[in-house]
This record gives C-alpha cells, sequence and structure tokens, in this order.
C-alpha cells in the first residue's frame, strides 16, 4: 500500500470496490504481463494527452484556488510535471509510430475522456480548493500505486517505459506531495475530517472520479 498522505487513505477505503477495478483492471494487466495489444496503448496515449492537457488545466485552476503560497507551489510544480515530462513520455512513444504531437493535440475525445475532464474542470469551476483535490487525487495517486506495483509484479518489458515513468522516485514524490498537501489542505479548512459535514460529499467526489478512471481504462482497451 501507497503512503500518500490520511485523507488520501480515507477516500481510498470508502472507494475501495472502485479503486480495486481502477488500480487492477484488465488494462493494467495488460501493461503488468504486456498481453496489450499495441493499438489500444497508441489509442490510450492519443486519448491521455488530450486528457492531460485539460488536467494540466484543472491544476493550474488550483493554483488560482489555492490559500497558501504552499499550495500554490505544488499545483505550479504539478502543471509542470504533467506539460514537461509526462505529456512529452506521449509524444515521443506516439513519434515512434509516426503520430505527431499536432496529430495528438488534435485527437478527438472520445466520450469517457470528455466526461472525466469536465468533472474534475467542473468540481473546480462550482466547488474549493477541496472539491478539486478530491476529483484530482485518483488520477494522481491511482498511477503512483499502478506504477509502484507493476515495477515489482511486470512479467513482460514490453511497456516498462511507461511502467517506469510512474513508479520513478519523482513521481512518487509528487504522489507524497499531493497527498501532504490534501491532509495540510483538510486540517486549516476542516479540522479533522471525520468530523465534518463535509466528508462524505468530498469522498463521493472521489469515488466519482476514480469509476471515471475505469471508463477510461475501458475505452483504452475497447482501441
Amino acid at each position: 500500500m501507497s503512503d500518500y498522505g490520511k485523507t488520501f487513505e480515507s477516500w481510498r477505503g470508502e472507494a475501495s470496490e472502485a479503486w480495486s477495478d481502477y488500480t487492477r483492471h484488465a488494462f493494467v494487466e495488460g501493461l503488468r504481463d504486456g498481453s496489450l495489444p499495441r493499438h489500444s496503448f497508441l489509442h490510450y496515449l492519443k486519448q491521455d494527452y488530450v486528457f492531460l492537457f485539460h488536467f494540466s488545466r484543472a491544476w493550474a485552476l488550483a493554483a488560482v484556488k489555492a490559500g497558501t503560497p504552499d499550495e500554490m507551489r505544488i499545483a505550479a510544480s504539478t502543471v509542470d510535471a504533467l506539460v514537461n515530462h509526462e505529456m512529452p513520455l506521449h509524444i515521443k512513444t506516439c513519434a515512434a509510430v509516426g503520430i505527431d504531437e499536432s496529430t495528438l493535440f488534435s485527437t478527438k475525445e472520445e466520450q469517457e475522456n470528455l466526461a472525466y475532464t469536465r468533472y474534475v474542470l467542473e468540481a473546480g469551476y462550482s466547488g474549493d480548493f477541496l472539491d478539486l483535490m478530491a476529483a484530482l487525487a485518483p488520477c494522481v495517486m491511482g498511477y503512483g500505486e499502478i506504477g509502484a506495483r507493476l515495477a515489482i509484479e511486470a512479467t513482460s518489458e514490453e511497456y516498462r517505459e511507461w511502467i517506469d515513468t510512474y513508479a520513478s522516485d519523482e513521481y512518487q514524490q509528487m504522489c507524497r506531495d499531493v497527498g501532504a498537501l490534501i491532509d495540510n489542505a483538510v486540517a486549516s479548512r476542516l479540522g479533522a475530517l471525520e468530523n465534518s459535514p463535509r466528508a462524505k460529499t468530498l469522498a463521493d467526489r472521489f469515488e466519482v472520479a476514480t469509476r471515471l478512471e475505469v471508463d477510461f481504462w475501458g475505452m483504452g482497451l475497447r482501441g
């Protein structure tokens, strides 16, 4: 189990069934054993590139919603990690098979992609910093958990570069930083999460975003 903070642990526990569906999805297991069809992986990468464009916008919105300099710094550093480190992996992998960045950017979004990205952005537009964090957390921490597990369990080298990206010390540290950010934001705004009337609403946001991650994997697997 990862150590990404107490709030995340609570949210993950309340959404345990959805979390298992997400982190143990057939798409993920195909990455682990190399059985995922290459065309499915490329289809996922193209959709995920567009997803990360909107996800970066959501983290930029987190900087706007931030209440402290530390919150703003972590939000800004996450935007940097997404735009300057994670998205280039997609560009590099797709370029190797003749798909350039302009083609990636013009990819038509599947409905699962639209549903997820707009849900996260709406959480930020209509809610506060904590609403946005609850919607953002499944992607950040889920990929961290998946990467860390597959780095140990992978039986194929087919998708090793993707696995290593999310198992890397840099990505794992980002997950811990975001987890600490959420814990501190909860403490400063609500006190103890379990005593707050907002606890269920935030947990529900996290679970909905997790279910949307499950759908995203399904879209990728469909190819």
